[in-house]
């Protein structure tokens, strides 16, 4: 029996693209013996997503990887050490013969694990630039003859000489319920599941799995504004919704799950954070999109990367820096946009050019040939 190991989590975006390869090398692998099983964080989402997706789960201890020092990095590092010695006996046990990694700094420990295992690791980068959890496991890539895949082309220019051979640009991910869906029958879903007639026009406010307060606070500050043209959508994140009721012209969210394909659909238009999972998604759906990105000290910049790529691209408008990020410019960009078909119909296009190449399919079936080269398939 073949044995495959997923690993990464600690948000949406390093688990829904994982499950996208997944569904794909069950195609590819339907009529032979094959298994295939998560490792990620036992504690927060991970499992009920990945559970929830079919899969047979097993939680790790997950320590968070930071660039400087605080009180908790004492604690995290024996975290990072027990996650090792975990992941290590689950990949012994199951006897898995390839790991793939979609990042996030629970992926750090399996990957460590499968390399002094000796099974090959093969990771995925979703964001312009590697982050720091990638970086560290391109070691073990390296030392396990693994492959490397990347959501952008650029991205290659960040990557070790010695790994170029084995870098494929995939695009990132997106669950094939996303790319399978015909537009006017989940549009209708998607109405009917917000309760909104045809005729209503929908904007569709994404922060992220688990919110944005930023964004939130900028769409209540300008909300009467945005609700000139537009149906509100507003997903708040779990935290963020204790306040906000449903009104006329705003729809508060707590999170979309199943029914998220459904309201992308129905949705004109996405404001949102930039993050690789919300990016990837509205592009697949061809939408176009008003982007303000996580900056600051307290990232690295990759959305801010992500963003400006799309916004290159002619698929989204960008609101950051310079002060920006404010409501006045916000509900501006919002209005002109509405007011403005052939421009939105132009970056819907753009969007669509970005999202027509199929991650899921191109790293199931870069898969599939690598174990076929080692003649496991």
């Amino acid at each position: 029996m073949l044995n495959i190991a997923f690993t990464g989590g600690g948000t949406g975006g390093h688990i829904y693209p994982g499950l996208a390869v997944a569904e794909k090398l069950k195609v590819l692998f339907a009529g032979r013996e094959h298994r295939i099983f998560w490792i990620g964080s036992n504690s927060g989402k991970d499992r009920s997503i990945v559970e929830g997706a079919g899969l047979e789960f097993f939680g790790i201890p997950a320590g968070r990887l930071r660039r400087y020092f605080s009180l908790k990095t004492v604690p995290d590092t024996f975290r990072v050490l027990a996650g090792f010695f975990a992941a290590r006996r689950v990949l012994k046990k199951q006897k898995a013969d390839i790991l793939f990694s979609k990042g996030g700094f629970v992926s750090v420990p399996p990957c460590a694990a499968a390399a002094s295992l000796g099974i090959p690791v093969c990771t995925h980068e979703s964001d312009f630039s590697p982050g720091l959890a990638t970086r560290i496991n391109l070691r073990f890539v390296r030392k396990t003859g693994g492959r490397v895949f990347t959501a952008y082309e650029d991205t290659a220019r960040f990557l070790p000489a010695a790994l170029q051979d084995r870098i494929t640009v995939s695009g990132n991910p997106v669950r094939p319920v996303f790319r399978n869906a015909d537009p006017a029958n989940a549009s209708a879903q998607g109405r009917a599941f917000l309760g909104l007639a045809p005729e209503k026009r929908v904007l569709l406010v994404l922060g992220g799995s688990q919110g944005a307060k930023e964004i939130n606070d900028l769409v209540c500050s300008c909300l009467d504004d945005l609700r000139r043209y537009y149906t509100v959508v507003h997903q708040t994140g779990d935290g963020h919704a204790l306040n906000l009721a449903r009104e006329e012209g705003y729809i508060p969210l707590p999170y979309i799950n199943e029914e998220m394909p459904c309201v992308l659909a129905a949705a004109e238009m996405v404001l949102g954070r930039s993050g690789a999972g919300t990016v990837w998604e509205a592009a697949v759906s061809g939408k176009p999109m008003i982007l303000i990105p996580l900056s600051g000290s307290g990232t690295r910049g990759d959305q801010v990367e992500n963003a400006w790529f799309f916004e290159r691209a002619g698929a989204a408008v960008v609101l950051s820096g310079g002060g920006m990020e404010t409501g006045e410019n916000l509900s501006r960009t919002v209005n002109e946009l509405a007011e403005n078909t052939d421009k939105r119909e132009t970056m819907a296009k753009a969007a669509a050019r970005i999202g027509c190449l199929d991650g899921a399919a191109i790293i199931g079936d870069a898969i599939n040939n690598f174990l076929k080269e080692k003649s496991w398939v």
